[in-house]
Formats: structure tokens, C-alpha cells, sequence
């Protein structure tokens, strides 16, 4: 490790799903569009489809906070009672875990009044493996709208925002440099900003260019 940076472990921030906190560009502005429709969805139903690191689960938190949802992983999905969820909107990030008996009874209850189920995952329905004949036909036919992973709007606006939080303004030079170098993917670039903060130090070393080199040279895994 280079002996100018010393990086070291720290407490992270608490994660903002707020709607204002999503950078909206090309790559998006679909799936935008698809989780404000709701409750106008086809069958009451729609999957959230991209890459890691892209924002479904930022997309798919800010929807459930505005609808009321319930929100479900694959690991507990199965002690829930179903019944309880009739009229309510559902939520189930990475979807793709949930067992063929409760998927096919949360699509069910999706088309009733009041209901609506919003699955992510990083590969569409229709790809995933299924037992049930009746499950795999709804599976085929649901809505899937795709977020691409961040272009250079996405990742310079979430750049700026994450050193926002860390009350650090940087030049343009900086965004410039950053964006051409690392990781496509939201939580690398939250990762990114928390090491230059941490590279500053209590003694406020600028966070620049040369700092984003340095920590490139000690921890190359951050960037491509």
C-alpha cells in the first residue's frame, strides 16, 4: 500500500432513498416514469430490471415510501401473511429469491383493488427458473421496465451529492477526473468519496486530483 494514504474503516452514513437525492438521465428516465404510473400498472404488477449498482433499490424505496408498500426480502417473504397484505402495495427487492408459492400469491394479490407488487432484480422474469406452469405464464407476461447502469450524468450527479454530505466541494477537475475513472456503479462511487474524506484527515488535506490519485495507487479495486 502506499505509505502517503492511510485508509482506515469508519462509520458509514445512513443511505437516502428520497426521490431528490436520484440523479434522473437517459439511462432512467424510463423506469422513472413506469414507478410514477403506479397504480395505472397492467395487472397491478411491475419488475424493476438492471445491473448491480444502478439504483433499483433507490427507485424501488422511494416508490414504497410514497405508496405505502410493504416491503419484503425473498429471506422473510415466506412467514409473511399474505392475506394481511390484500389492498396494500408490496415491495420485494432482489425478487428473484422468492419461492414459485408466495411470488404466484403476490401476483395474485397485485390485481385486486388497492394492491400493486414491485419486484427488482438484475435479470428480468422471464429468465427466472420456475416450477409452477401458472407461475412461469405470469412471470412471461409481466411489465419489466430496465434501468441502465450510471452514464457520466448519473455518476457526477451522485458524486457531487455524496461529497455534499461530506461538506466537501470539489473542482471540476476532480469530477472530471473521477468520472472518467471509476466504477460504473452508485455504491463504488459512495465508497470513493468516503475514502478521499478519509484521506483529508482531521487536518483537512484538500480533497483534489492528487488525493483521488494516491488513494487510485492504494486502493486500486475502486476504480476500473
Amino acid at each position: 500500500m502506499n505509505d502517503g494514504v492511510q485508509l482506515s474503516l469508519k462509520l458509514q452514513r445512513p443511505v437516502s432513498f428520497r426521490r431528490e437525492d436520484f440523479v434522473v438521465s437517459p439511462t432512467n428516465e424510463a423506469a422513472v416514469r413506469a414507478l410514477d404510473a403506479w397504480p395505472d400498472w397492467l395487472g397491478g404488477a411491475l419488475a424493476l430490471v438492471g445491473p448491480e449498482g444502478a439504483g433499483k433499490t433507490h427507485l424501488a424505496r422511494d416508490w414504497a415510501e410514497r405508496t405505502g408498500a410493504a416491503v419484503l426480502s425473498p429471506e422473510d417473504a415466506g412467514e409473511v401473511d399474505l392475506a394481511g397484505l390484500e389492498g396494500r402495495p408490496v415491495l420485494v427487492d432482489d425478487a428473484e429469491g422468492l419461492d414459485d408459492e408466495t411470488l404466484f400469491h403476490l401476483i395474485n394479490l397485485a390485481a385486486l383493488p388497492g394492491g400493486g407488487l414491485l419486484l427488482t432484480s438484475r435479470r428480468a422474469p422471464a429468465a427466472w427458473d420456475s416450477a409452477l406452469p401458472d407461475l412461469r405464464s405470469r412471470l412471461n407476461a409481466l411489465r419489466v421496465v430496465e434501468l441502465g447502469g450510471p452514464d457520466d450524468v448519473v455518476l457526477r450527479g451522485v458524486l457531487l451529492r455524496f461529497f455534499e454530505q461530506s461538506s466537501i466541494r470539489p473542482s471540476e477537475d476532480l469530477l472530471a477526473y473521477l468520472v472518467r475513472r471509476i466504477e460504473r456503479a452508485v455504491p463504488k462511487a459512495r465508497e470513493v468519496v468516503a475514502q478521499l474524506e478519509e484521506a483529508a484527515g482531521p487536518e483537512l488535506r484538500p480533497v483534489t486530483r492528487a488525493l483521488a490519485r494516491e488513494i487510485l495507487d492504494a486502493e486500486p479495486d475502486l476504480f476500473d
